[in-house]
């Protein structure tokens, strides 16, 4: 088990001062399509939260007692992407069942978590830095509650917006990715915390 100054440093980098959203610009795709209303924006990062950290806990022993064993690592990349898409699978079809409204509500975006590349990316770096199993968990989980969060903020920005009138050229699509940078930056405020 890491210790408890680690443990923070990873959940407290994962969810403000390297936030994968805001502070490296991945996942972006999901985060402007379903952070319209509040309920999706939740929904899509609680789906995430549970991709990331059942590909972690799949991608981490898969790689080191298979990929590594068999000297196949050149194939890492492609088995991360199997196993994310079968987890994706999964996710889809508990929901469906289980949560018909949100399962409708996340629409065409809920296969999209198969290519989120914050899935991918923490799958990848736990790997590249070397992390052992519970800190590459702990690391995952703070970067899919770091995609939460920035889901429920540029929600809640969102949903002031559409109450605001914007130039005819700004209406749309080109306000919101000003609203997101916006955002970014705010939250590039927390790097100074880091370090």
């Amino acid at each position: 088990m890491p210790d408890i100054s680690v443990i923070i440093s990873l959940l407290l980098a994962g969810i403000l001062t390297d936030n994968y959203v805001l502070a490296r610009t991945t996942g972006i795709c999901p985060f402007l399509g379903v952070s319209k209303k509040f309920q999706q924006a939740l929904g899509m990062g609680i789906a995430v939260i549970f991709v990331i950290m059942c590909a972690t806990a799949a991608t981490w022993p898969i790689y080191t007692y298979l990929l590594v064993r068999f000297n196949l690592t050149y194939l890492k990349t492609i088995v991360f992407i199997l196993v994310i898409a079968a987890l994706v699978q999964f996710v889809e079809i508990v929901l469906k069942k289980f949560i018909p409204p949100l399962y409708k509500a996340l629409g065409v975006y809920l296969p999209l978590i198969t290519t989120n590349c914050v899935v991918l990316g923490i799958a990848e770096e736990n790997i590249a830095k070397g992390r052992d199993f519970m800190t590459s968990i702990i690391a995952s989980f703070g970067v899919g509650v770091g995609f939460l969060v920035a889901m429920i903020v540029f929600a809640g920005v969102r949903s002031r917006m559409e109450n605001c009138p914007s130039p005819k050229p700004f209406k749309g699509i080109p306000i919101t990715l000003v609203a997101a940078a916006i955002v970014a930056l705010a939250f590039g405020g927390f790097k100074s915390i880091g370090g």
